[in-house]
């Protein structure tokens, strides 16, 4: 009742504001630019200060104040990181009066070029925002701090990147999974790439391409309600935020320690204005990037009087091959003096060759002894226990896959003011997708020990770096012919696609007051989703193939020697050369090819109807938006039936059967989401904000699709079309304050209560879902509810009062600390219908403590940062066999090194080093009260360098 009454009160304020119009006078507009006229500065504050009026300039630099009294008024600029600018301006009774301002110091570029350019542009962005956000920018010259878009946001606060091979890939806001997140470019939803999430890896998408990113934590009624995280919003460049053409080469290098490998980098940026009314902009990045990973894995962690082992180890060596070619090409035009349009087009291609080799030891067959975190293994069986089967399993297998991931985005819109009146509308088109095609993955040799008199003992005294060694009769361990082919894994194919068109039109009216500016704003919006994945997997298998006929050399684990092992592409080359020779196993192919397969179409539409009031000291924005989603949920049901075993419908299989029976759900639901933001300035360097608003975010579409995947023993895997959206309520405060020079100082406090929290449940007794029996099983459910809350604490200064060449110093520090838990299903019931126990937990992905430090130098022709990031160990995944086997992954701490030189107006060389600590990925689990290895993995450093060169 309290929400509703918030929102109650704010309608009113706004409404009362009415009152004590003025009569129709008239306009004030104009630019704001720096003081070298290169670059307009957008979200620079203007007031009239005799009425207490105030805008933001906007993208462009441009502003307008209408209906403004005739009389002679005190304009002022303000931006952080520039003194303040007034000018004095007679306003007539009719017509406009235009007024321009030029902020920083004559000639100079503090507000173009430069760590101190960015940080400016970034507060004044943040400080102007209707909510609560944080902003990253680049400068003049198109500088990005690092090398993807993840990479990029974990500088600010409340973020944390989730790494994959060592390099950013998904972002996690204020300590929730990246699902909850919502991404968009150029104002267009990214659909995901990948088959089986909603959350988008920004690792496709190259820093080089993009002019800012906004992180948006509070929503507002005109905005996709589709987020509980954030809203991340990405934005290429425009002709029109630039005063001065814009043309820029890049080229350049990457080294990885590990790789030894010397590989391109290469760009290109252009923004032109082609008349005074018309531009086009645009952008090519090329990352080829060459690295190894070196890493041992340890599952099925067994405690047995007093030993604790892992039943299965796997030292795996990495060589991967990144390729990144984004592209972007915008057009802008204004028209007439009402109208601005925009045609933006995005191209991003991610593509990812992967070569793992894999030695693996399968011990769960085999005896053990030893003691405390020495465990040794033996194949020797007991001649008077007939029913001994002791054994050792060893694994070899490599992994040649090709993967390549494309995000196109086209989006055509614009806005258009008569008077009070506006509107802004758009129509889009946007598709992800990952296809791979004739990736052998993997190729897999087996030997089996069988009262061999081999041993095998394991060292776990460095708990992130076990050893092994092999005792006995060890000759066939190391004899390559001694492994025959179990079997070969092939793709044939794995396609994913995601589309979505969208279509908006905004609608406002201004109405101009002795109290402030009101508007009422109307709008709706239709998005039409279709997301599918299709797989083709097909098994081969042969009797006279060894890892003698495809050994190979070159590069393997650091941490230990895996010999012998396949080659990289020696296998792959063999499947292919002999195919004919190798047989089919159509039962599997058949199952696998089935049981991943789906189809979901999801259409929202939307409307909403705010209130917006402001003056110089206030900004109100109440109001609620209703969404409608629509799903038509396709997928397959697949059950293997062995011979002899009774056929659905009558009948005995006469060989092991699949059967795949599609099946088809239709669902709709509707919610109303209420949001109030308040913004107060009491001062122009002090402003404070809350934020109460609904969000919801729907389901995994993977997890919704109607799947049933069942095996031999009726044990399934199964989807669940009945899954809720996630639904939340959001309470946000803020405080910051903004100094005289280029620096603030800011405070923020989350809140968020969230219902319908999805988990997974383990099925371990025969029971029946949607018309479907199986005997054990996998399903989604939603549980009762989770609940955060933290803070955020930044702190941004440049030294500018220091003496001599110290004036050139700069701080950049944040800290968040987040209090995340929910409940999830505990263990396991009987039946889908059976109420399930939960049990509480601190949320996955969640990082109680973040922070992030960077010491930058920016003077002159010269800027050097040393930034580092560091976030707490969180629970990585929950396991339904209890708390001491859930995964969490530990602490890290990385530092990065970036320098800058321009050796010319025209002429910068730059430098990077990532990763120079060294930093390790470490995941475990906490059986026995201590520490056991799921996961280790090293990269080593990076360095990039080159030449960027500016025309």
């Amino acid at each position: 009742m309290m929400r509703f009454s918030l929102l109650s009160g704010a309608a009113g304020i706004a409404f009362a504001a009415i009152a004590a119009a003025p009569a129709i006078a008239g306009e004030v507009r104009g630019t704001v630019v720096d003081a070298s006229e290169t670059i307009a500065l957008r979200a620079a504050q203007i007031e009239i200060e005799e009425i207490g009026r105030q805008v933001n300039s906007e993208r462009g630099g441009t502003f307008d104040f209408g209906e403004v009294p005739a009389g002679t008024y005190t304009i002022t600029a303000r931006y952080v990181g520039a003194d303040p600018v007034s000018q004095r301006v007679t306003v007539p009774e009719t017509g406009a009066v235009t007024v321009n301002f030029a902020l920083g110091q004559s000639g100079s570029q503090i507000l173009v070029v430069g760590q101190g350019a960015s940080q400016a542009s970034a507060l004044s962005r943040k400080r102007a925002a209707d909510g609560v956000s944080d902003v990253l920018t680049r400068d003049a010259i198109g500088q990005f701090p690092d090398q993807n878009v993840a990479e990029s946001l974990r500088r600010l606060p409340g973020i944390n990147v989730l790494n994959d091979q060592g390099e950013g890939r998904f972002v996690a806001v204020r300590g929730l999974d990246p699902n909850l997140n919502a991404t968009s470019v150029n104002g267009v939803r990214i659909p995901s790439p990948e088959g089986d999430i909603r959350g988008v890896a920004l690792d496709v998408i190259s820093s080089e391409i993009i002019e800012s990113i906004e992180v948006k934590k509070s929503l507002t009624p005109d905005m996709d309600a589709d987020t509980i995280g954030a809203s991340i919003e990405i934005n290429t460049t425009s002709a029109f935020d630039r005063k001065e053409d814009l043309y820029v080469v890049k080229l350049g290098g990457s080294y990885n320690e590990l790789r030894d490998t010397l590989t391109p980098d290469l760009g290109a940026d252009f923004a032109a204005k082609l008349t005074d009314n018309f531009g086009v902009s645009g952008g090519i990045s090329y990352y080829n990037r060459e690295f190894q990973t070196d890493n041992v894995e340890a599952d099925d962690w067994t405690e047995d009087d007093g030993l604790i082992y892992a039943e299965e180890v796997q030292y795996r060596d990495y060589l991967v091959e990144r390729e990144r070619i984004s592209a972007t090409l915008g057009f802008d035009a204004r028209v007439g003096s009402s109208t601005e349009l925009y045609l933006r087009g995005v191209f991003s291609q991610f593509d990812d060759q992967e070569f793992r080799r894999r030695l693996t030891f399968d011990l769960g067959d085999a005896n053990v002894s030893g003691s405390g975190l020495n465990p040794v293994f033996d194949d020797i069986r007991d001649p008077a226990d007939p029913d001994d089967e002791a054994a050792i399993a060893v694994e070899r297998d490599v992994k040649d896959r090709f993967e390549r991931q494309r995000i196109r985005t086209v989006t055509f819109g614009g806005e258009s003011q008569w008077g009070g009146l506006k509107a802004e509308y758009a129509l889009a088109w946007a598709k992800s997708s990952e296809r791979e095609n004739g990736s052998v993955d993997p190729t897999i040799f087996v030997g089996e020990f069988e009262d061999s008199g081999l041993g095998v003992g394991f060292d776990y005294a460095d708990e992130r770096r076990p050893r092994f060694n092999v005792t006995g009769n060890t000759a066939d361990f190391f004899d390559p012919s001694f492994y025959e082919l179990d079997e070969i894994e092939f793709t044939a194919l794995s396609d994913a696609e995601d589309e979505e068109f969208s279509g908006r039109l905004d609608l406002g009216y201004e109405w101009f007051t002795d109290a402030g500016t009101l508007t009422v704003q109307g709008g709706a919006k239709a998005r039409l989703r279709e997301k599918r994945f299709n797989g083709e997997i097909e098994f081969y298998e042969r009797d006279d193939y060894t890892l003698a006929d495809v050994l190979g050399e070159g590069p393997s684990n650091t941490l230990e020697n895996l010999a012998p092992l396949p080659g990289l592409t020696q296998a792959t080359d063999f499947f292919r050369d002999n195919f004919a020779s190798f047989e089919l196993n159509a039962v599997d192919t058949a199952l696998d090819s089935a049981n991943g397969d789906y189809s979901v179409e999801e259409d929202i539409l939307a409307g909403y109807l705010l209130g917006r009031f402001e003056n110089d000291q206030w900004l109100v924005i109440g109001g609620v938006r209703y969404e409608r989603t629509d799903n038509r949920l396709s997928g397959f049901e697949t059950a293997l039936f062995e011979e002899g075993q009774d056929l659905p419908g009558g009948g005995v299989a006469d060989d092991d059967t699949v059967i795949v029976t599609p099946v088809e759900f239709e669902r709709d639901y509707d919610h109303w989401l209420p949001s109030l933001n308040i913004r107060y300035t009491p001062m122009p360097e002090f402003v404070m904000r809350f934020a109460g608003y609904r969000s919801i975010v729907r389901p995994n579409l993977e997890q919704l699709a109607p799947r049933f995947e069942l095996d031999e023993n009726r044990e399934a895997v199964i989807g669940n079309p009945t899954l809720e959206p996630f639904e939340a309520w959001n309470l946000d405060a803020s405080f910051e304050y903004y100094m005289t020079g280029n620096g603030a100082i800011t405070a923020a406090f989350f809140y968020k209560d969230i219902d319908n929290y999805v988990t997974t449940l383990v099925l371990d007794q025969p029971g029946s879902i949607f018309g479907v029996d199986y005997e054990q099983g996998e399903t989604f459910v939603n549980g009762p509810a989770a609940e955060i809350f933290g803070i955020e604490l930044g702190f941004y200064q440049r030294l500018d009062f220091l003496p001599g060449f110290l004036d050139g110093l700069l701080v950049q520090a944040n800290y968040t600390y987040t209090d995340a838990s929910g409940l999830v299903a505990d263990g396991e019931v009987g039946d889908i219908t059976a109420a399930p126990t939960f049990r509480e937990i601190p949320l996955p992905a969640t990082s109680e403590n973040t922070f992030n430090v960077a010491l930058g130098y920016d003077k002159g022709p010269v800027s050097l940062r040393l930034a580092g990031t560091y976030r707490d160990g969180f629970l990585d995944e929950v396991n339904a066999d209890g708390p001491e086997f859930d995964r969490f992954t530990d602490s890290l701490f990385q530092l990065d090194f970036t320098a800058r030189y321009r050796v010319t107006d025209k002429v910068q060389v730059y430098f990077d080093w990532i990763n120079i600590n060294d930093a390790e990925f470490y995941a475990f689990n906490r059986l026995g009260g201590r520490q056991n290895i799921l996961q280790f993995e090293r990269y080593n450093w990076t360095m990039k360098g080159g030449v960027r060169l500016n025309f």
